[in-house]
Formats: C-alpha cells, sequence, structure tokens
C-alpha cells in the first residue's frame, strides 16, 4: 500500500504539472529542489522525503487533507488534542494472551 500511495502522489504532480502547463525547471526552482528529484517525485521514488512531495503538491494547488488553510489548521489542533490524551511513550505488551477455553 506504501508504494501504491507514493505512486498516486507522482501522478498527481505529474498531471496538475502538466494540466498547468508548468515546466519541470520552473516547478523545480519554486519548490527549491533540482529537477531529478521533481522527476523522483512524479516516478513515485519512495527515498524521497515526505516533505519534499509535500511541499510540490502545495505549489500545485493539490488539496492535502484539508481544502483550506483553516481546514488544516483545525485538523493540526485536533491531531495535537488526541495526542495529549495519549501516553506519550508505548510499551511493549508483556501480558500472555489466555487461551486456554
Amino acid at each position: 500500500m506504501t508504494r501504491d500511495a507514493v505512486v498516486v502522489v507522482g501522478q498527481l504532480v505529474a498531471s496538475e504539472r502538466r494540466r498547468q502547463r508548468r515546466t519541470a525547471a520552473d516547478l523545480a526552482e519554486r519548490a527549491g529542489i533540482s529537477r531529478d528529484t521533481l522527476y523522483r517525485v512524479e516516478r513515485g521514488d519512495p527515498t524521497v522525503a515526505i516533505g519534499t512531495a509535500l511541499e510540490v503538491l502545495v505549489l500545485l494547488g493539490v488539496p492535502l487533507f484539508a481544502t483550506d488553510a483553516d481546514g488544516l489548521a483545525r485538523q493540526v489542533a485536533s491531531g495535537r488534542q488526541l495526542l495529549a490524551l495519549l501516553p506519550d511513550r508505548v510499551r511493549p505488551d508483556t501480558r500472555k494472551p489466555d487461551d486456554d477455553f
């Protein structure tokens, strides 16, 4: 699934860049990356940093999680609230399952 997700991101970048008739050189410059890195994003290379791929999507105007900045800010706040309720550290469960029926 991870590999497919990375490929989908690359397809989104490639199709939107072409739809907007933007050159790879222009978009790479705006993103602060090399043209080769942009091509790796478009090919779905899983070794490209996630921040780089997300930055390119944002520059192209592709909605990520929310349709506007306020919605994304609400998602961030909601995630912080959820994480505040969960323990900071997780220890492995050492209990033995009781499967003696």
